[in-house]
């Protein structure tokens, strides 16, 4: 290459006007390769995966079971139809409540329902927050419907992420899995299928600023225990046990209201929200209490440090149950 880096040019070969036969020739193989180039982009589109909200979706009735199926008797009969607590119960709950708000930091909302008995009692239930890592629980269900949709089964290698994404929370194996499913557009469409009409993901990358509610995340987590869900049995199941055998660092939360000896199915978030003295602190799961199933979600933001904010959520978590208990007579 000369000095200055400009590419020296050359004149073509052949610079003169082509012969009638070089033309034809020249014609022809041009039309060869065009024709070649088509075939492969039409291959190559339907080889390629579509992405999951281009995905259409069976009507919801075929991923359900028959009505004459057994059906456990939740309070959350499915994700359209959200039963939620009488009046009574709710103010049961806010009175349980009241201690911990009182000599308690930020902002805070609770719910819980006992899948037995169908009684639950939730408080600021619309309220939103970030969801910060309870949101990896999303994104696993979604991911699994999705495959449900294509009659697919995860990859070895998306099962191993799932595992490092709840048991120890790993940042990196969500990435890949918020990718996988189609970061927030793909969550979004997926959560339609589950009844979370008050999810926002966040915008690109951003997976822990997605916002919740405490209603919608109750309503996750009867995806996961109802067998009305569209989730199939297998799906509740596989997501359940991982949860169920979460890093005991961070086996705290919700898990504080079980009964000692069982094994709470509990995912954790916790986030520096913008500032060192404003945390998310969130959890979210499944416990036994007194032999029934509860499902419990509390969630709060503006939380002076990390371990107020779990302090705090813990004493939610225990009032709630209290709450439910109660209800029950």
């Amino acid at each position: 290459m000369p000095a200055g880096g400009q590419q020296s040019r050359r004149a073509p070969a052949h610079a003169g006007p082509l012969r009638p036969w070089e033309r034809y020739t020249f014609v022809l193989a041009f039309v060869l390769v065009a024709a070649g180039i088509v075939v492969l982009s039409i291959s190559g589109v339907r080889g390629h995966p579509a992405a999951p909200r281009a995905r259409r979706k069976p009507a919801a009735a075929a991923m359900r079971p028959a009505s004459g199926g057994a059906v456990r008797p939740v309070v959350l009969t499915g994700p359209a139809d959200i039963k939620f607590s009488s009046a009574e119960q709710n103010a049961r709950l806010a009175a349980a409540l009241a201690p911990v708000l009182r000599h308690g930091t930020g902002h805070l909302a609770a719910g819980v329902v006992d899948a037995a008995t169908g009684a639950a009692a939730v408080y600021g239930g619309g309220r939103e927050f970030h969801t910060a890592s309870i949101i990896k629980v999303d994104i696993l269900a979604s991911l699994l419907l999705q495959h449900q949709w294509s009659n697919a089964s995860l990859s070895a290698h998306q099962q191993a992420l799932a595992a490092e994404m709840i048991e120890n929370s790993s940042d990196g194996a969500a990435n890949e899995l918020w990718e996988a499913a189609g970061q927030g557009p793909g969550v979004k469409v997926a959560n339609q299928e589950l009844g979370l009409r008050q999810t926002t993901p966040g915008d690109g990358i951003y997976w822990g600023l997605t916002s919740t509610t405490v209603d919608d995340q109750l309503r996750l987590l009867t995806d996961l225990a109802s067998s009305r869900s569209p989730l199939s049995a297998g799906s509740r199941s596989y997501e359940l046990g991982l949860m169920r055998h979460v890093a005991a660092e961070q086996d705290w939360g919700i898990t504080a209201a079980a009964v000692p000896g069982t094994t709470p199915a509990v995912k954790d978030g916790w986030l520096p929200d913008g500032s060192p003295t404003s945390w998310v602190i969130n959890s979210i799961g499944v416990i036994s209490s007194g032999g029934h199933e509860l499902l419990v979600a509390v969630l709060s933001n503006d939380q002076p440090s990390e371990s107020t904010g779990i302090a705090q959520v813990e004493a939610a978590a225990r009032a709630a149950v209290s709450a439910i208990s109660g209800a029950r007579g």
